[in-house]
């Protein structure tokens, strides 16, 4: 967040899918001004009640009345826009020298839980990617990463792109995994004897691991620069 605000060339920070306003706040914090758009209505009421200013659309549909910014994020949804027609929109929308910065969390598990894990799901979900053996991580995104870079390539309008990547840990105990599972892709969807099912058993792999483990994450920046000057008539977001 520190870098993406630091290279931007002002204050003004559209969120593309705000949702509960998380990758919002650390923005807010550093002195920016944060739009959200963000298509689930129950959503926007979450980042609403963190005071944070939200317009209900979908993105590629958004109608920006005019208004430009510095920065364009999207935390952990970039995967739901259409790679071209949001670049293209993201384009339009920003300032000579703005950023588009999409990001997501990629977690590597230690590898014996990783395994672990593997065989539940391979157990109780096996037409499911979370199925698949341990791997690196990363090949997971590759179908995620390569359109991304692809449809900012395809605009012409970005003067350069990048990918960041920064490395990070987090310790859970059992009970604060469990939390988590249920918000996975496609895991809300599930039957509850089926959710109940996968939760036991991933409990009990914590469990043999001692009842906590420290899970890897590598957060993967996309990063693209429209034009190649920066801004002169608005103010420094440090200053």
């Amino acid at each position: 967040m520190d870098r993406i605000v630091a290279s931007a060339p002002g204050p003004d920070v559209l969120d593309v899918g705000i949702g509960t306003g998380v990758a919002a706040r650390p923005f807010k914090a550093a002195g920016c001004r944060v739009l959200g758009v963000e298509v689930d209505a129950r959503m926007a009421a979450f980042a609403r009640a963190e005071g944070f200013d939200v317009e209900v659309a979908k993105f590629e549909e958004w109608h920006p009345a005019g208004r430009t910014f510095d920065a364009i994020i999207a935390g952990q949804t970039w995967h739901w826009i259409d790679p071209a027609a949001g670049a293209a929109k993201a384009a339009e929308l920003l300032q000579p020298g703005g950023l588009l910065a999409v990001f997501w969390n990629v977690q590597q598990a230690p590898p014996e839980l990783a395994q672990a894990f593997s065989d539940v799901y391979r157990r109780v979900l096996p037409n499911t990617p979370f199925a698949v053996g341990p791997r690196n991580p990363l090949d997971a995104y590759d179908h995620i990463l390569g359109p991304t870079t692809e449809g900012i390539r395809a605009t012409g309008a970005f003067g350069k792109h990048e990918q960041w990547r920064f490395d990070w840990t987090q310790p859970y105990a059992k009970d604060e995994w469990l939390d988590q599972v249920p918000t996975f892709g496609g895991h809300s969807r599930l039957p509850q004897s089926k959710l109940a099912e996968l939760l036991t058993g991933i409990g009990d792999a914590i469990d043999a691991a001692g009842g906590s483990f420290t899970m890897g994450y590598a957060t993967i920046a996309i990063v693209a620069t429209v034009g190649d000057h920066r801004r002169t008539d608005r103010p420094d977001p440090a200053s």
